[in-house]
C-alpha cells in the first residue's frame, strides 16, 4: 500500500498523531476482518460465475493515510481499512473543511457493508491490463470494475457518483463530452474532492458505467461480452475506440466529438514585438506579449520549456508577468542575450473561464547578433 499510493512513514506517524481518536473508533470494525474474509471468498466464487477466466489474486487488509479504500499491484488487491470499513459512527472530529465534508458523507453509506462490492470491484481491476493515462480510458477500465462487480454480486453501486449520474444523466454526460479531451483534468472526475460544477465527486466511475451497462444491454452474448470487456486493451486505440462506438452511449461519434472540442479551444493570434520564427529580433526586446482569440480566465498559465529544453528558455522575472485588462492577451517579461535561440511554450494550461483549454503554441526564434 505505501508503494502504490506513495506513502511515506512520516505520513503515517502524522496521521496516528493526528487522528488518535478517529483510529481508535475504526478499530472495532478493523477486527471483523477475518469474518469479512469468507464473505470475499463468496463474492469472488461470483465473480467467476460470470467471468470463467478469472485469475487468482490475494486480498490483503491494510491502513494506509487516507487517500485510497482499495487499489491493486499485480495481482494483489489491497484494502484500505481506513476508509473501507468506516462506518457512521466512525469519530471524524479531528478533521475539517472538504475532507471532512467528504467523510461524512461517505462515511454515512457504511463503506464496511459494502466492502465485498468494493473489493469484487477490485478484484476485476487485477484481471484488466493496464491503464492509458487519459479521462476515457481511466472511466472505461473504473466503469468496467463497478459494473461486472455489480452484475455479478446482483446488488446496485454503492459508489454516490453512480446514483448521482443516473439521475442527472444529460448533465453529466454533456459535460464529460466535452472534458474527456481535456488534459490533465484527471482530479475534477476521479480519485479526488477537486470542486466541480455538481459537487459530487468521482463522475467518471458514472461515465465508464453506463458505457459498460450499454454495451451490455446490447450484447447477444453476454459472457463475451464480459470477457471483453475485461480483457479491453487500453494501448490499442482501435479497440477502444471500436467498443465506446458500439456503446452507443456518446450523442455522436468520438472523432465528431473530438472536433467539436478542437473547434470551441482558443488560439494564439500572434505575438506583438516580432514574427514567430524570426531569426532577427532584437536582443533588447524586454518583454514578450501574447494576443488570444478571445478573453482568457486570467488565472491559469502555463509557459513551458519548449522541446529543446531549458538552456534555450529566456531569463525572466515570474513576478513581472501580466494580464491585460481584458485578458485577451499575457505579457511576460524577458532579458535576452544576442545571437541566441529561444524558445517558449504556451501551453494549454492557459483556460477560458469555461476551463476550456488553450491550443499549444510554441513560441521559437532566434536573436540578431
Amino acid at each position: 500500500m505505501m508503494e502504490v499510493r506513495e506513502y511515506s512513514a512520516e505520513e503515517y506517524i502524522q496521521m496516528i498523531t493526528s487522528y488518535p481518536n478517529f483510529l481508535s473508533s475504526l478499530r472495532q470494525n478493523t477486527l471483523k476482518s477475518n469474518e469479512l474474509a469468507n464473505e470475499l471468498s463468496t463474492g469472488i466464487e461470483k465473480l467467476k460465475a460470470v467471468y470463467p477466466n478469472l485469475k487468482p489474486a490475494k486480498i490483503y487488509f491494510t491502513i494506509g493515510c487516507m487517500r485510497s479504500n482499495g487499489t491493486t499491484i499485480d495481482s494483489l488487491v489491497l484494502i484500505g481499512s481506513e476508509l473501507a470499513m468506516a462506518d457512521q459512527q466512525t469519530d471524524i472530529s479531528e478533521f475539517d473543511g472538504a475532507t471532512k465534508e467528504w467523510l461524512e458523507t461517505f462515511f454515512n453509506s457504511n463503506p464496511i457493508d459494502n466492502l465485498v462490492l468494493l473489493n469484487v470491484h477490485e478484484y476485476v481491476h487485477t484481471q484488466q491490463k493496464t491503464q492509458v493515462n487519459n479521462l476515457l480510458s481511466i472511466a472505461i477500465r473504473e466503469g468496467v470494475a463497478e459494473f461486472v462487480s455489480t452484475l455479478a454480486m446482483e446488488m446496485p453501486s454503492a459508489t454516490p457518483a453512480i446514483a448521482y449520474g443516473k439521475k442527472n444523466a444529460q448533465t453529466v454526460l454533456e459535460k464529460f463530452e466535452l472534458e474527456m479531451f481535456y488534459p490533465n483534468n484527471q482530479s475534477k472526475w476521479f480519485w479526488s474532492n477537486y470542486p466541480n460544477e455538481f459537487g459530487v465527486r468521482d463522475l467518471g466511475y458514472y461515465v465508464g458505467y453506463q458505457l459498460c451497462e450499454h454495451y451490455y444491454a446490447q450484447a447477444g452474448d453476454k459472457e463475451k461480452a464480459i470477457k471483453r470487456m475485461i480483457e479491453l486493451d487500453y494501448t490499442n486505440e482501435v479497440e477502444v475506440e471500436d467498443f465506446v462506438e458500439q456503446t452507443r452511449y456518446f450523442s455522436t461519434s468520438l472523432d465528431s466529438l473530438y472536433q467539436r472540442f478542437e473547434n470551441k479551444r482558443p488560439y494564439v493570434t500572434g505575438i506583438r514585438q516580432f514574427e514567430n520564427n524570426s531569426t532577427n529580433v532584437d536582443a533588447g526586446i524586454r518583454q514578450i506579449t501574447i494576443d488570444f482569440s478571445e478573453p482568457l480566465n486570467g488565472h491559469n498559465t502555463g509557459v513551458d520549456f519548449g522541446e529543446l529544453g531549458q538552456d534555450y528558455f529566456p531569463k525572466n522575472d515570474v513576478t513581472k508577468r501580466f494580464w491585460s485588462e481584458d485578458k485577451a492577451s499575457w505579457t511576460i517579461s524577458v532579458e535576452l542575450d544576442p545571437g541566441k535561440h529561444y524558445q517558449l511554450l504556451i501551453s494549454n494550461n492557459f483556460r477560458t473561464s469555461e476551463d476550456i483549454p488553450l491550443k499549444p503554441y510554441l513560441i521559437d526564434f532566434n536573436t540578431a547578433n
